[in-house]
């Protein structure tokens, strides 16, 4: 079995090909053309924190990969990064283990800023004047620059409990060529723009329904566990438009389970974010439409992203020097 570690994943890895495949592997996930068991799922009071375990693999696959990830959210205050974990690779065929990805979470990060890419390219308003973060850690950092893939907006508007975080960041992204500017109110920064991302491990709704303006794309991407979330009720059931990456996932421990259990949203008005990629005249998108994109994170973008990187890996070391 090889180890790779996470230089060496980074310096093989495509972003191109990482889209393409993320972006096939959502379509083959919701044509059910994947064997993806339930998510395992360990949560952590104190410090807090939780671990994600997901496996699976995508029919007439070579491979199966099983992922572990884990985020400590109070990590900064022992000089170590909030996300951690690791990606094995197997053989579908023999059982044989193949590659270990000991890439520290940054698949994982990558992945899921990847998903937040494809849901803008297809829900983002055309007319965007500016981006608004709820939230400011590591998934605020590659949703933001993956994002260049949708839009060509720099000016960015960010909140988070932390100020002093939240200029940090600002700082940060400055040498991407992002205008960043930190608001005191999740208020401002949702009500000011038209393309939002919020990426918090928070338990109690942060965005309230009249704070959104018409034609505001979301995407939700920090309830990706049961008794987290990040927008309203209300907010969600009123959606013009509302994409899941996995309608059994979202309505279980999205920000769509919340409506969904309350009796608010009917599973037919649901779609997966797969049917809109192979079609996106499934979705339409008027001009003041509020939409909305629940990512609670699919295994199909583990194992699209853990055999891309391997793949490339592989193919590198056959040639000839």
């Amino acid at each position: 079995m090889d180890v790779i570690a996470l230089n060496e994943i980074q310096a093989a890895f495509s972003p191109e090909a990482a889209l393409k495949n993320i972006k096939d592997g959502f379509i083959a996930y919701s044509q059910q053309k994947v064997n993806v068991p339930p998510v395992g799922y360990l949560g952590f009071q104190e410090p807090p924190g939780d671990c994600h375990i997901k496996y699976g693999y995508i029919n007439d696959s070579p491979y199966l990969v099983i992922k572990v990830a884990t985020g400590f959210f109070k990590n900064h205050l022992v000089n170590l990064p909030t996300s951690d974990g690791l990606m094995l690779v197997m053989s579908s065929q023999t059982g044989q283990p193949l590659a270990l990805l000991q890439d520290k979470g940054w698949l994982t990060d990558t992945r899921t800023a990847i998903a937040g890419a494809l849901a803008a390219i297809h829900l983002a308003p055309q007319n965007i004047q500016q981006i608004g973060l709820i939230g400011c850690g590591i998934q605020a950092r590659h949703q933001l620059q993956w994002l260049s893939y949708a839009t060509t907006c720099k000016k960015v508007s960010v909140w988070s409990p932390s100020l002093h975080h939240c200029e940090k960041f600002a700082d940060e992204m400055a040498e991407f060529g992002f205008q960043v500017l930190p608001t005191k109110q999740p208020e401002q920064t949702i009500s000011e723009s038209q393309l939002i991302v919020t990426t918090t491990p928070s338990r109690e709704p942060i965005v309230k329904t009249e704070w959104v303006q018409p034609g505001t794309h979301i995407t939700a991407v920090g309830a990706d566990a049961e008794g987290k979330q990040e927008l309203a009720t209300s907010l969600v059931a009123a959606a013009d438009i509302l994409v899941v990456d996995s309608k059994d996932q979202c309505c279980d421990h999205g920000e769509t389970a919340h409506a969904f259990q309350s009796g608010l949203l009917d599973n037919k008005t649901i779609v997966e974010l797969g049917d809109v990629l192979n079609n996106p005249c499934v979705v339409e998108r008027s001009s003041t439409a509020i939409s909305i994109c629940d990512l609670t994170g699919v295994a199909v973008q583990d194992i699209a992203i853990a055999t891309t990187v391997y793949e490339a890996i592989k193919n590198k070391s056959s040639q000839p020097e």
